[in-house]
């Protein structure tokens, strides 16, 4: 398992490299790569800056990605993160899930991308025309979050 929060982009051929090494029990590998939009409700975006409070930041992501681990039989895992000013077309997010079969690593990496839009502590500050915006949580993204939330199977409903 690894995780990084860093301002300076990442290689995703060498992330994948590193990734899956010398495992040969890996059957298949799950990446989503995160990229900064030039359009976010109509407005053009020429940048957007991603703040954090980094130990608070890497606690949570090692958190989520435990849970991951928890739920699916993963070989390795990798998110990695940035902050800082970046521009449409840079990376912002990796995250890359390694199992046996595909459907696991499938499900971890869906799991750990909507879990991190809705539980890590990153901010982003869009900047547009009509000036500098911060960025609310979606309800979409709390939406794709919820299908992972366990049911107590005790409880009343």
């Amino acid at each position: 398992m690894s995780i990084r929060v860093q301002a300076e982009d990442f290689d995703v051929g060498q992330q994948m490299a590193r990734l899956t090494d010398g495992n040969h029990a890996i059957g298949g590998v799950a990446v989503f790569v995160g990229l900064v939009r030039d359009l976010a409700g109509g407005s053009e975006i020429s940048a957007m800056t991603l703040e954090h409070y980094p130990a608070m930041t890497e606690k949570m992501l090692a958190e989520i990605e435990a849970e991951a681990k928890e739920r699916w039989p993963l070989e390795a895992s990798l998110i990695i993160h940035r902050y800082g000013r970046l521009e449409p077309g840079d990376q912002i997010v990796m995250v890359a899930t390694a199992s046996a079969h595909r459907q696991a690593a499938f499900e971890a990496c869906e799991f750990l991308m909507d879990w991190l839009k809705t539980k890590a502590p990153f901010w982003k500050l869009e900047e547009t025309e009509e000036g500098a915006q911060w960025v609310d949580a979606r309800d979409s993204d709390d939406t794709a979050a919820a299908r992972w939330v366990k049911k107590d199977p005790d409880a009343a409903e």
